[in-house]
């Protein structure tokens, strides 16, 4: 690591194992603290989907009410995103994750009291806003902490917190669903939320500075003479300078690094709605299709989230490692290999539980790399390090659309039959997701098209 410091032209230790140890130090607390709170999170955020069908049968609500409640808190998520996005640059990543931590901790003990439709709106609405401060904000700081030349591998292992957080916020809310009801699983989340803020609190910096150290410099990019080139050459030379309205802003983007953030925020809308569409609606059709129990239901579709761990530190590593960090070309084999895995799930999986089991599985493995890849260290590269937080906003922003359409979606699909199944949909849903894929392959591509000709930077 301390490599990583001299090449980037920062000063050394001022004596050996002194200085240095107390700023590698911090880089990881800052990592441990960001990490933490992304992942605890999700304890706020995952129990109303797993407890789904049994928060239903008590409410006497069916699959289109569950889906319209889910669909308030996306539409909330994605609001959020891009509010998010620009509060962050103002107020700084302490500030904006410590108040969205509050306000979930809040919204998800109101859940366990909860007895309406609307009360569970109300809050999802809350909840959704809160949660929408976590990735921005998170994302952001880390990019003050690493080095692009680190960004993959760092950020590799620090996106296993959802995979992580998801799985535990699942198997946490499962088991207390079968001992002591739904309400428990909601207030048992908060709980673990508070100890996860408390730490945030104590080791969490928004930038080296804060704590005495220097700043990183912006590195170059792999592509950058290339991409000087093309501007100079083209109709992009006038993006060279940024505008007067992009420097008002802060970030300073040029035509072409707006056009990069759209693209990816296109493709994030279609790996979302893939990822929420797994996360929100698998335990409900294991439950309804295949019979399981509440908890197995909720254990098996912890699969997908297991087996994107593997997924995001492979993808991140092999950015480093043999791309030179272009994140775009290691997505977009992994999305090839995610085309496949929800066409196994569509036809396979769809008429059997082991093959759905294995099927979620390989969607976890290629579907979190390019997930974690693009909207992470892609976000940080592509809107440099002092815009990460709004390129990051933005993306995300644009993702939680496609969540809110699958959820939408995918409630009216499933329809009750009078024995208490929902069968009637599965194959229509499970087409949706290998449609799904394809549209991120077409977005991924375009990006990693713009790459080879030096007008985009992923």
């Amino acid at each position: 690591m301390g490599a990583g410091w001299a090449g980037a032209g920062l000063p050394g230790p001022e004596a050996p194992g002194a200085r240095f140890s107390s700023l590698a130090a911090w880089r990881w607390r800052v990592f441990a603290a960001t990490w933490l709170c992304y992942a605890g999170l999700y304890f706020a955020r995952k129990p109303f989907f797993i407890v789904k069908a049994d928060l239903g049968d008590r409410l006497q609500l069916d699959a289109s009410a569950l889906g319209r409640i889910g669909s308030v808190y996306l539409i909330a998520y994605t609001i959020g995103q891009f509010v998010a996005g620009g509060l962050g640059q103002r107020l700084g990543a302490r500030k904006l994750l410590a108040l969205g931590m509050v306000a979930a901790i809040t919204a998800s003990i109101a859940f366990g009291f909860s007895t309406t439709a609307l009360g569970l709106s109300i809050w999802m609405a809350i909840n959704g806003l809160a949660q929408a401060t976590g990735w921005s904000g998170a994302v952001g700081n880390m990019a003050q902490w690493f080095q692009r030349s680190e960004r993959g591998t760092v950020m590799g292992l620090w996106a296993t917190c959802y995979q992580v957080g998801g799985v535990g916020a699942n198997a946490m809310a499962a088991w207390l669903l079968v001992r002591y009801g739904d309400r428990a699983a909601f207030f048992a989340g908060a709980l673990v939320l508070t100890g996860v803020l408390l730490f945030f609190l104590g080791n969490q910096a928004n930038r080296p500075s804060d704590k005495g150290f220097e700043d990183f410099p912006e590195e170059p990019a792999p592509d950058a003479a290339a991409a000087s080139s093309a501007q100079a050459d083209g109709p992009a030379a006038a993006d060279a300078t940024p505008d007067a309205d992009a420097a008002a802003n802060d970030p300073g983007w040029s035509r072409q690094t707006w056009i990069s953030v759209l693209l990816v925020g296109g493709f994030y809308f279609f790996v979302k709605f893939i990822r929420y569409a797994l996360w929100s609606w698998a335990p409900y059709l294991l439950r309804r299709n295949f019979g399981l129990d509440g908890d197995d239901a909720g254990y098996l579709s912890t699969l997908f989230d297991l087996a994107g761990i593997v997924g995001v530190i492979g993808a991140g590593w092999l950015s480093d490692r043999y791309f030179a960090g272009r994140r775009a070309s290691v997505s977009l084999y992994l999305l090839l290999g995610m085309v496949l895995s929800t066409l196994l799930l569509a036809t396979a999986g769809a008429h059997d539980v082991t093959l759905f089991a294995i099927s979620i599985s390989l969607c976890g493995l290629c579907l979190y790399g390019p997930d974690a890849l693009m909207t992470g260290a892609g976000a940080m590269d592509i809107g440099s390090r002092r815009g990460a937080i709004l390129a990051a906003g933005i993306i995300n922003g644009m993702g939680s659309v496609g969540s809110i359409v699958q959820e939408l979606l995918i409630g009216g699909m499933f329809v009750a039959d009078a024995a208490g199944g929902a069968a009637a949909g599965t194959a229509q849903v499970l087409g949706l997701l290998l449609t799904a894929s394809l549209g991120a392959v077409a977005f991924l591509a375009a990006v990693v098209w713009r790459n080879r000709r030096g007008l985009s930077d992923a």
